[in-house]
């Protein structure tokens, strides 16, 4: 059985594995829309007591390259209103209490890595990469990042991905605990449900009981944090070096920052 969920959604159920696809050609942009969209199909799964685990996968070369800032019709362009609202639909997200896997099978960037860290566990193809790069656009990092990244490979290397704006492959991403699994890009999507399967063939409520003793207050730090994250990014957005970062990705080359 497969449900769309509004244009660029569908999920699909097998067994107790309800496996949800992202298809927003060509890069998988974040939306405000396509994230309310993911949450609502993720709060149905929760509702299912059908639904055991969640495979998070997207079509295409990118999981997610991450939002629309620099484009007309960017996320960005009628101001910050847009981005918390993204960041709204992020803590939703954060609140499903069925686990879920992610199939990461290109680039993870911005928003895109942060989406990746609403999952339990990143299964990756060789070919992806992970990047948190908003000072290459002279931004600050958003979508709860600042409160996941740390809590997942430690602070020293959250540091080293926020400040220097680097993509870290799969490979690397696996030693520092990014990744879960690398595996062949032909056997991305069925690695993630193998996983899923393993996890949803297990007693639902202890699986539920022990996962929302790991996580916490995992939500409530996210929310805490995007208000955090959304006014640092709202002085960014004024200065002279954001505008040149966006010219600069725009233009596809390094920014020339000046510090104002």
């Amino acid at each position: 059985m497969k449900t769309a969920y509004g244009d660029d959604l569908t999920v699909t159920l097998d067994g107790h594995v309800a496996t949800v696809i992202i298809d927003r050609p060509p890069y998988n942009h974040v939306s405000v829309g396509l994230m309310r969209d993911l949450a609502d199909a993720l709060e149905d799964a929760d509702r299912d007591n059908n639904i055991r685990a969640i495979v998070l996968a997207s079509a295409g070369k990118a999981f997610c390259a991450g939002a629309d800032l620099v484009s007309s019709d960017g996320i960005a362009n009628n101001g910050m209103g847009g981005i918390n609202a993204l960041y709204d639909q992020a803590v939703r997200l954060f609140s499903v209490e069925t686990p879920i896997v992610a199939a990461v099978q290109g680039a993870a960037v911005g928003a895109g890595l942060g989406l990746a860290l609403v999952a339990d566990f990143r299964v990756a193809a060789p070919e992806a990469r992970f990047s948190a790069n908003f000072v290459k656009l002279g931004f600050h990092p958003g979508f709860g990042l600042t409160y996941t990244l740390p809590r997942l490979v430690g602070e020293q290397r959250a540091s080293l991905m926020f400040l220097t704006g680097r993509r870290v492959p799969a490979e690397e991403g696996l030693a520092w605990g990014l990744v879960d699994e690398v595996v062949p890009q032909e056997h991305l999507l069925a690695a993630a449900q193998r996983l899923a399967g393993e996890i949803a063939e297990n007693a639902p409520l202890a699986v539920t009981a022990t996962r929302k003793t790991l996580r916490g207050e995992l939500a409530a730090a996210v929310r805490a944090q995007t208000n955090h994250e959304h006014a640092e990014q709202t002085i960014l957005r004024a200065t002279e070096d954001f505008a040149e970062g966006v010219r600069a990705v725009q233009e596809r080359r390094p920014g020339n920052f000046q510090g104002r």
